[in-house]
């Protein structure tokens, strides 16, 4: 069953959703308020959220601002009485991935909800695995403080695997998401490869760049009993 968060401080509001999302076979966990739906979130796994703006303690904005910054990609759609197109922008550069302006159709908000949680967002602006960090803002690549000398296409490359982080990827997927259709030969991968895997054993970092045979790479994080 799909697990989302709703964070609005209309218990009414509130109440209904939960309510119709339940009929939709989708499990809906409730926050009044943006503090609460902070703390909900760093201790339980949702595949999106719904988020209020205008609430007490934390708005809607902080909220989905400060999960950004912390590098969550958990999709997020805003909801909200104002519909102008400020209204709009201040949302999507908080963050969000999508805006529902209130009242709304439950059908509506239904599908908004099953096509975001089968994704993940591209808003989030920081990346973590294990001791090394992404800012996705300034393009940089950190580990332990210490930022890793990187092209703009090794920064690209490695915020790819990142992402997709356990999974392997394979060399098709990879040239499609660094370079899109305007692919270079595939000898410009292995040397992009070549350098990252460098500067991530130079870094003395827990986060590897391995090669999986007849699949592609995978950037995993070392467990502390490995060498």
């Amino acid at each position: 069953m799909m697990n989302i968060l709703l964070v609005e401080d209309d218990i009414d509001l509130a109440t209904t959703i939960v309510d119709y999302l339940d009929i939709e076979s989708i499990q809906c966990d409730h926050a009044s308020n943006g503090l609460m739906g902070l703390n909900l979130v760093e201790n339980n796994h949702y595949q999106m959220i719904i988020l209020d703006v205008n609430m007490p303690k934390m708005d809607g904005l902080t909220l989905c601002n400060t999960l950004r910054e912390q590098g969550m990609d958990i999709p997020i759609l805003m909801l909200t009485a104002r519909d102008s197109l400020e209204n709009k922008l201040q949302g999507f550069e908080a963050g969000s991935d999508d805006y529902l302006v209130k009242p709304f159709a439950m059908q509506e908000l239904v599908a908004r909800v099953q096509v975001l949680a089968n994704r993940r967002s591209g808003q989030a602006k920081r990346i973590v695995l294990g001791d090394l960090a992404i800012d996705l803002t300034q393009k940089i690549a950190l580990v332990k403080q210490t930022q890793l000398k990187l092209s703009p296409i090794a920064f690209k490359l490695l915020a790819v695997l990142v992402r997709a982080a356990p999974q392997t990827l394979s060399r098709q997927q990879i040239m499609q998401l660094v370079w899109g259709d305007e692919q270079p030969d595939s000898n410009s991968l292995k040397v992009h490869i070549y350098h990252l895997r460098k500067q991530l054993e130079g870094a003395t970092t827990n986060v590897q760049l391995a090669t999986v045979a007849s699949a592609g790479f995978a950037i995993k994080q070392q467990n502390k009993g490995n060498t």
